[in-house]
């Protein structure tokens, strides 16, 4: 990627629409587009007024009649107070594969590059507009699921994440460099009230973080979805459960076992948190190949799984397959659900607790609809149950953020440990330092290169 190039690319999703939008971003911009574009003024582009919309038509200047493309809306934005932080120009024509094309190929023609996938985010980046964690957040807007998810990642857009780690790490190099000054003048005898300061600064630094590590879970989740799991043996009501919970007959449901061989994946919204719903086959020992394959991708999905939703038919004795599947779900994030309460029962709570240890045991009819308050309630208490609300300041969600935050805590607990056990002040230095970079990968700041071409690379084409 260079970045004296002039890039230009599609903004909106291809297909029929009111309008279709092409950005252009670059030194060149203005000079290039002057060129296609006529309008009832002669005045040049670079001159007219930023911020504005100037109305005309993008042209063919390379044919005798300079053959009209289409009529346009140029947005006219001059670096560096734009999206890339250069020279921007979005050209707003009818929507439709045949104009959009054409004009950007007209661009390309005359001297634009067309644009990598996110490289107009990355050239935001890289000029200073905007740091790696709001970089991430753009795309996790592009991505959001429910009303949650968008607050979320509009918060991490607005440098909740990143002014907290610009603040740690501003600490951090300061405890750097007064320890830096012990070593290059050992002779002053400053080390022991020194490292007795930079052990008092660290403490609530390390508080801090844990406060925003207990986030991690309820921000992941809300960013992420909850993946949650329909298991039991045939015909004990998985497929009636999921019907129910998302209100329409998704899943085949007859008295034949066996009738789910594959599994069946829905989102929905539960309470603001994007739950990705997954109905398994029927787990059974079966020799039939197909079925079997569909009992093994269930087993797979028990252990991705955030939460088990383990169906139990109460109308009829426990069998050996409802123990082992009990048994196998023991431990976990697992709502066992007796199902069939519309029809006398037999299977108790007291009978499943006597197998394993479980989130919780509820009693539903998935034939009736039951099932849906009690499914919201475990999902808001897995998500926000003893833990931080999401529309705490600073949340953490992303994968990434989360690990980089985690090592650079490590750092400082070995630099805490090397304070106690008196070793050197250079070793002390390395490890503060250590976490000073793992806070700047988070930002950008001292992250690779080939770390930012991988992460934006994620992006789509005009963004």
């Amino acid at each position: 990627m260079y970045l004296s190039d002039t890039i230009a690319a599609i903004a909106t999703p291809p297909g029929i629409g009111g309008v279709g939008i092409i950005r252009v971003s670059g030194s060149e911009a203005f000079s290039i587009v002057n060129r296609l574009f006529s309008s009832q003024g002669t005045l040049d582009l670079r001159k007219r007024p930023n911020k504005t919309i100037q109305y005309g038509y993008i042209v063919d200047p390379d044919t005798p009649d300079r053959h009209i493309i289409d009529e346009v809306l140029l947005l006219l934005m001059k670096g560096p107070h734009s999206y890339t932080a250069e020279d921007v120009i979005e050209i707003q024509c009818h929507g439709g594969m045949v104009s959009v094309r054409s004009i950007l190929q007209l661009l390309l023609v005359n001297g634009v590059r067309l644009a990598e996938p996110g490289e107009f985010t990355k050239r935001a980046f890289l000029n200073g507009r905007i740091d790696l964690t709001q970089a991430e957040a753009i795309i996790d807007i592009i991505d959001a699921k429910t009303e949650d998810s968008l607050s979320l990642a509009v918060q991490q857009l607005d440098g909740t994440v990143s002014t907290y780690i610009h603040e740690v790490r501003e600490q951090l190099m300061a405890m750097i460099a007064r320890l830096e000054v012990t070593i290059d003048y050992p002779e002053e005898d400053i080390e022991e009230v020194t490292l007795e300061e930079v052990r008092d600064g660290l403490l609530p630094i390390m508080n801090d973080m844990d406060d925003l590590l207990a986030t991690a879970q309820t921000g992941r989740l809300i960013r992420d979805g909850i993946m949650a799991v329909i298991v039991g043996r045939p015909n004990a009501g998985k497929s009636s459960l999921l019907n129910a919970l998302l209100r329409e007959n998704r899943a085949i449901v007859t008295d034949i076992p066996g009738t789910t061989r594959d599994s069946i994946e829905e989102y929905m919204n539960v309470e603001g948190i994007p739950l990705r719903l997954i109905d398994t086959a029927g787990l059974r020992h079966t020799e039939d190949t197909i079925e079997a394959m569909g009992v093994q991708k269930a087993k797979d999905y028990m252990q991705q799984a955030d939460m088990i939703l383990c169906v139990i038919d109460g109308s009829t004795p426990l069998t050996a397959e409802e123990i082992d599947i009990l048994q196998s779900v023991s431990g976990k994030q697992t709502i066992v659900l007796i199902n069939k309460s519309d029809v006398a029962q037999v299977v108790t709570a007291h009978d499943i607790n006597q197998i394993g240890t479980y989130t919780a045991i509820e009693t539903i009819s998935a034939k009736a609809g039951d099932g849906t308050r009690i499914l919201n309630h475990w999902v808001k208490e897995l998500v926000y149950g003893g833990q931080v609300a999401h529309h705490q300041q600073a949340v953490l969600s992303n994968v990434r953020h989360i690990s980089l935050m985690e090592s650079a805590k490590s750092q400082l607990l070995e630099a805490m440990a090397s304070i106690d056990s008196a070793m050197p002040v250079d070793l002390v230095v390395t490890d503060i330092r250590g976490a000073w970079e793992a806070l700047g990968d988070i930002t950008g700041d001292t992250i690779r290169e080939s770390l930012v071409d991988e992460l934006f690379s994620r992006f789509c084409l005009g963004k």
